[in-house]
C-alpha cells in the first residue's frame, strides 16, 4: 500500500517524480493559466515542459484546394506558440521547456502529443465554444480519451 496523506495536508513534491508534462495552449486566458499550472509542476517534479499549440483549415473540403501562396500556417504557430510561452514563462532557467506546433484537431493532437507523457494540462475552455460553458470540447475529449491523467485547470476568467 502506497503512502497516504490526509486531505488538506501537503506531500513532497519530489515524491511523484515525472518526465514529462504536455500542455495545450490556444493563447486564451485558460490556456495561459494551465500553462502556469503546468510549468510549476514540471518545476516541482523536474518534468520536461511540452507547450502545444495547433492550427487546422477551417474546411479541408473547401473549394481552394491549397493554402495561398507564401504562407506557412505551420509557422505562424510555430511563432505563436514561441511568443505566448516567453510572454507567460519569461526566464524559467529551472524549466527544460520545449514549444511545439502541429496542423489537426487540437484534442486529437493533444492525446496523440501526450502518449507516454506522464500528465497532459488542458484549460477548461479555449477562444471557442460558448461562454457559459465550464468545460469545453478540447478539455472534454482530453480528459474521456487521454491514456494518462489530464489535469483540466479552471479560471474565473470568461476572457
Amino acid at each position: 500500500m502506497g503512502t497516504f496523506f490526509p486531505f488538506g495536508q501537503r506531500f513532497p513534491a519530489r515524491l511523484w517524480l515525472m518526465t514529462r508534462i504536455v500542455v495545450g495552449v490556444d493563447g486564451s486566458n485558460q490556456s495561459r493559466e494551465a500553462l502556469l499550472w503546468a510549468a510549476h509542476q514540471a518545476e516541482v517534479s523536474g518534468a520536461q515542459l511540452d507547450v502545444v499549440m495547433t492550427w487546422e483549415r477551417i474546411n479541408p473540403d473547401a473549394w481552394i484546394p491549397h493554402d495561398p501562396p507564401g504562407s506557412d500556417p505551420l509557422g505562424v504557430t510555430r511563432r505563436a506558440v514561441e511568443r505566448f510561452t516567453n510572454e507567460v514563462l519569461g526566464e524559467h532557467p529551472l524549466l527544460d521547456v520545449r514549444t511545439r506546433a502541429f496542423e489537426g484537431p487540437p484534442a486529437q493532437v493533444l492525446i496523440r502529443e501526450a502518449e507516454g507523457a506522464d500528465l497532459l494540462v488542458v484549460g477548461n475552455r479555449g477562444h471557442g465554444g460558448f461562454a457559459g460553458l465550464l468545460l469545453g470540447s478540447v478539455s472534454l475529449h482530453c480528459a474521456t480519451h487521454a491514456r494518462c491523467p489530464v489535469v483540466v485547470v479552471h479560471t474565473n476568467s470568461g476572457k
